[in-house]
C-alpha cells in the first residue's frame, strides 16, 4: 500500500510539473502574440515549447558559429527563444552601432544570471545593472585604477615580470634545444604575479608560495569556466529547477565563490593591518589601498557595505586582467606556432628596428608595425568574447527597424562581425597584412570606433582595461618573439572561435640571442 501511494504521489507531482511547464509555455506564447510580427525581426522557425531554440544552439560546434550561420539564413538581426527569454543577436555593423549610440543606455543594463548572483557578489559588480553604484565602479576603473597615470605607475612592475620569465625561461630550455614547455602555464604564472602585485603588493616567488600561486590560478581558472556556464534555470525560471541544480553548475559557482573570498578576504586583512602600520600615506599604494581611500559613501546607494565593493572590484580585475589576458597570449602563441613564416617577419622586423645586442624597450613598440598588426589580426580572428555578454533592455526600443521589447536580451556576434567578406577580404584566412595595407583597415585600432572591429566591446560596455591589456599584450609578446623561437609540438587545431581553458598549451622553444642578453636580465 505504502508503495502504491509513492508511485501515485510521484504521478501526481509530474502531472503539476508538466501542468506548471504548460502554463508558462501558455504564457510565454501569449506574451508573443502581443507583440507586432510585422515590425519583429525575423525567427527561425523550430522553436520548442517551454526550451525555445536551445536545442539548435546545443551541436559541437560554438555557439558564435552556430549563430553566424542562422544570421546567413535570416539575416543579420534575428530573435530567439532562450527558453522562456527572449533575445535579439545582431551581427552587422549598422545595426552594432545603433544599439550602442542611439540605444546604449537602453541596453546598458545585463541580465541577472546565476553567475552573476553567485560569482560576482548577488549582482553588485560594476558589470551588472546602470545604477549609481555601477557608474562610481567604472569610474573608479577607468578615471582612477587604469588611467594613463596608474599605466605609467605599473610600467615598472610589468616590465619586472616580464623579465622574470624570460630569464626563468631560458634558463629552463638553454640545455636542450628545442625544449617542450607548457607555454601557458608560464602566462598565467606572470599574470597572476602581475595582479597579486598590482592588487595588494604581494609576488609568488618562493617555494613556499608555490602552492599558493597555484590555488590562487585554480580558483581562477575555476571561476572563469563557471562564468561561462549555461544554467537551465537562468532561462527556464521554474524555481524548483533552481534547487534540483541537475547541471550542479550553481553548486559549483557556490563553492569556487566561496574559495576566492577566502583568498579575497586574507588579501583585505593583509591591507587593512599594513594600512595601521604605516599609515593612510603610505609611501607606494597598490590597487587595494587605492580602493581603500577612494570607496566612500556615494558607492553605498545600492550596495550593501564597503567591503562588498573593494570585493566586487578584486574579482573584475582578476577576471578582466589574469583570465582574458593569459588567455588570450596563450592564442597569440598558439596562432604564431601555427603559423611560422608570420612569427618569422615579426622576427625580422625586431631584429632590423631593435637588432640583437639589446632587449626590446616600449619606446620601441611603435616601430614595430608587424608585430601590432599580428595582435590586430588575432583579435580580429579570435576575439576574447567571440559572442558578447547578454545586455537587456530597459526599455522598448528599435534596432535596424526592428521593435525591441522591453526585457528582450541582446547579444553581438563579433565572431561574425568579424568575418564579414564586404569589409575584409579573404575573412577566414589569417593575414596581418590586412592591417597594414592602405585602406581603413590600417587606420582600425582595438577600441572600436567604426563597430566594424570592435575585439573589447563597444559603448558603456567595453572594457575599461583596454589600455592597460594592450601595453601588457604588446610588450610581453614582442620581448618573447625577440627572445625564443618557438615551434609546435602538434598543429594546433585552430577552431576559428575561441581558446580552450582545459588544454594547456605545448609547444618547443629554444633561445634565440646570445647568453649574454639573458644573463643581464
Amino acid at each position: 500500500m505504502t508503495l502504491i501511494l509513492v508511485h501515485v504521489g510521484a504521478i501526481v507531482s509530474g502531472l503539476l510539473f508538466l501542468a506548471l511547464l504548460y502554463n508558462l509555455w501558455r504564457k510565454d506564447a501569449h506574451r508573443s502574440t502581443n507583440v507586432d510580427y510585422g515590425s519583429s525581426p525575423p525567427q527561425p522557425r523550430g522553436a520548442w515549447p517551454i526550451i525555445g531554440h536551445l536545442h539548435l544552439l546545443s551541436g559541437q560546434n560554438h555557439i558564435a558559429y552556430t549563430l553566424g550561420t542562422l544570421a546567413d539564413k535570416y539575416g543579420p538581426v534575428f530573435t530567439l527563444r532562450l527558453g522562456m527569454q527572449h533575445a535579439v543577436v545582431v551581427s552587422s555593423q549598422e545595426a552594432i552601432m545603433e544599439c550602442f549610440t542611439t540605444n546604449d543606455k537602453c541596453f546598458a543594463n545585463r541580465p541577472k544570471s546565476s553567475a552573476g548572483e553567485h560569482l560576482v557578489y548577488a549582482h553588485k559588480q560594476f558589470g551588472i545593472n546602470d545604477s549609481p553604484c555601477w557608474r562610481e565602479m567604472r569610474n573608479l576603473i577607468s578615471l582612477e585604477l587604469l588611467s594613463s597615470s596608474r599605466l605609467k605607475a605599473t610600467k615598472k612592475l610589468r616590465k619586472s615580470e616580464t623579465i622574470t620569465t624570460i630569464r626563468r625561461l631560458y634558463y629552463e630550455t638553454r640545455r636542450v634545444r628545442p625544449s617542450k614547455v607548457v607555454i601557458s602555464h608560464w602566462i598565467e604564472e606572470m599574470t597572476s604575479n602581475i595582479v597579486a602585485k598590482m592588487i595588494v603588493g604581494k609576488r609568488y616567488e618562493n617555494a613556499a608560495a608555490t602552492m599558493e600561486v597555484e590555488r590562487l590560478r585554480s580558483i581562477i581558472r575555476e571561476v572563469a569556466c563557471l562564468s561561462g556556464q549555461f544554467v537551465v534555470s537562468d532561462v527556464i525560471p521554474i524555481p524548483f529547477l533552481r534547487w534540483m541544480d541537475l547541471q550542479g553548475h550553481i553548486k559549483g559557482m557556490k563553492r569556487a565563490s566561496k574559495d576566492l573570498d577566502g583568498v579575497i578576504e586574507e588579501w583585505i586583512d593583509e591591507c587593512m593591518k599594513r594600512r595601521v602600520i604605516k599609515g593612510e600615506e603610505g609611501e607606494e599604494q597598490d590597487l587595494m589601498d587605492e580602493v581603500f581611500s577612494i570607496v566612500d559613501d556615494k558607492f553605498l546607494i545600492d550596495a550593501p557595505t564597503r567591503q562588498a565593493i573593494i570585493k566586487t572590484f578584486v574579482v573584475n580585475i582578476i577576471l578582466g586582467i589574469f583570465d582574458t589576458t593569459s588567455m588570450y597570449l596563450t592564442r597569440l602563441i598558439s596562432v604564431l606556432t601555427n603559423h611560422r613564416q608570420v612569427m618569422q617577419r615579426a622576427q625580422a622586423e625586431i631584429d632590423t628596428n631593435v637588432g640583437k645586442q639589446r632587449w626590446i624597450q616600449e619606446s620601441d613598440l611603435n616601430n614595430l608595425l608587424y608585430l601590432q598588426a599580428t595582435i590586430k589580426e588575432t583579435l580580429r580572428l579570435y576575439p576574447p568574447l567571440p559572442l558578447s555578454l547578454p545586455h537587456e533592455a530597459v526599455h522598448e526600443c528599435h534596432v535596424a527597424g526592428y521593435l525591441i521589447p522591453r526585457g528582450t536580451q541582446l547579444f553581438v556576434n563579433l565572431w561574425k562581425l568579424h568575418r564579414d567578406p564586404g569589409f575584409w577580404p579573404e575573412p577566414d584566412r589569417f593575414l596581418p597584412e590586412r592591417f597594414l595595407m592602405t585602406g581603413h583597415a590600417r587606420a582600425m585600432d582595438v577600441r572600436g570606433q567604426q563597430f566594424k572591429f570592435v575585439p573589447f566591446g563597444f559603448g558603456r560596455r567595453s572594457c575599461p582595461g583596454i589600455a592597460f591589456a594592450m601595453e601588457l599584450t604588446s610588450f610581453t609578446l614582442a620581448r618573447l618573439v625577440q627572445g625564443f623561437d618557438f615551434s609546435a609540438l602538434v598543429e594546433v587545431n585552430e577552431d576559428g572561435v575561441s581558446v580552450e581553458r582545459e588544454n594547456p598549451l605545448e609547444v618547443l622553444v629554444s633561445p634565440r640571442l646570445s647568453w649574454q642578453l639573458y644573463e643581464q636580465l
